[in-house]
């Protein structure tokens, strides 16, 4: 297999370190792309910024489903500063690459390359490839090498952690799965805008909700999907506003809908491994239980034990007796979402002022007046709900 190695301290990756990955398999024809984050680097020993885990972990996230792409973690294991000739001589050892290995330099490091250890041999064991890092005319390298003739990128860790520390723009100029690290784990000075979440420590991830949303944009259909995370952003609003996780209620929010298209032999399964009863609406019209069946299928597949996002997702299209804070925002963003057609003018007002527990009741009053005024099945629990609540506004 033909190899190249792509060193550095992705401290950390963004998208111009992919992007030149990418250049080089297919301008240059080689298998894979070994990617080797520094320890220490001998240029950059003070650059601040993410533990060595924090970088491996971006790495592996920002590369996940393409097979051109190898992360070893060589370097991190010897610790202490890494030079290149020792790294060589480790990763020829185990990977046994067909002809020489490719090893990718910047034009900014191509002028300094004499004073590096042992360069005459470095330049004996690989080929040298060099790559456009600065906008000004390249740094002459008298050796033999590949001139990469890529596309200059005006971005770099330095300018990125920076961006961050500063809160300026900065999210799509890093992989996906390295913004959520960035934003779950703090790195480098990052602070959510707005204020804080109070039950931030629930432990829900950004690349658990983008795993969920992808699954959901692929199990059903476009137009359900665009219901999904009308309601999901809705739900982001109302906890924002409500003084709840919005984390937690845009992966509530998303997933509500994720097992509507079961067929019904699969929700009245999937549904019944929650052990709670189902009655007899429910079982002459099982699509009633997808959020149950949701539920389960967030807990036993996606490890969200959350049991305030398990409790919201559950009741959204029955609602339940004692529902917390979050259950109520998810039942109301599923009926109160942008792409619902005819609504209500009082509710689109009351959606933007009133009080949680009054918005609660008063969707609760729209949905069962219409479902009657339909002569629509209404699920049992749904109807202990509203006369619980109509007693007691008549106290």
């Amino acid at each position: 297999m033909k190899l190249a190695i792509l060193g550095g301290s992705f401290n950390p990756v963004h998208i111009g370190h992919l992007v030149l990955a990418d250049t080089v398999l297919s301008a240059l024809r080689y298998d894979r792309i070994i990617l080797v984050p520094t320890y220490q680097s001998p240029f950059k020993q003070d650059a601040a910024g993410g533990s060595p885990q924090d970088r491996l972990d971006m790495l592996a996230a920002s590369i996940s489903a393409d097979p051109r792409l190898t992360l070893d973690d060589c370097e991190i294991k010897r610790k202490g500063v890494s030079y290149t000739v020792d790294t060589l001589k480790d990763i020829m050892t185990r990977y046994r690459p067909e002809g020489k290995l490719g090893l990718i330099l910047g034009d900014d490091l191509a002028g300094s390359f004499l004073s590096w250890k042992q360069a005459t041999d470095i330049l004996e064991q690989v080929d040298i490839i060099i790559a456009h890092r600065m906008a000004e005319p390249s740094v002459g390298f008298p050796y033999p090498h590949k001139r990469l003739n890529n596309a200059v990128m005006d971005i770099s860790s330095a300018v990125l952690r920076e961006r961050i520390r500063s809160q300026e723009n900065w999210r799509y100029l890093v992989p996906l799965g390295a913004r959520f690290i960035i934003e779950d784990r703090r790195l480098y000075g990052y602070t959510p805008s707005g204020p804080p979440a109070p039950a931030l420590a629930a432990g829900i991830e950004g690349g658990r909700i983008s795993e969920i949303e992808t699954v959901v944009r692929r199990v059903v259909s476009f137009s359900r999907f665009l219901h999904s995370r009308n309601t999901a952003l809705l739900c982001w609003d109302l906890c924002r506003r409500f003084d709840l996780d919005p984390q937690s209620g845009y992966l509530a929010g998303m997933a509500h809908d994720m097992c509507k298209s079961l067929k019904d032999e699969e929700m009245l399964y999937w549904a019944g491994m929650d052990g709670k009863e189902i009655d007899g609406v429910e079982r002459k019209k099982p699509s009633l239980l997808h959020g149950r069946a949701a539920a389960v299928m967030l807990k036993n597949r996606f490890a969200v034990h959350d049991e305030a996002i398990l409790e919201a997702v559950r009741l959204h299209t029955t609602g339940g007796m004692d529902m917390g804070p979050l259950a109520k925002v998810v039942y109301l963003a599923d009926k109160l979402e942008i792409s619902r057609q005819d609504l209500d003018p009082m509710l689109l007002e009351l959606r933007e002022t009133a009080p949680l527990d009054r918005l609660f009741e008063a969707v609760l009053e729209e949905t069962v007046g219409y479902l009657r005024s339909q002569a629509l099945d209404i699920s049992e629990g749904t109807l202990r709900l509203f006369e619980t609540l109509r007693k007691r506004k008549s106290r």
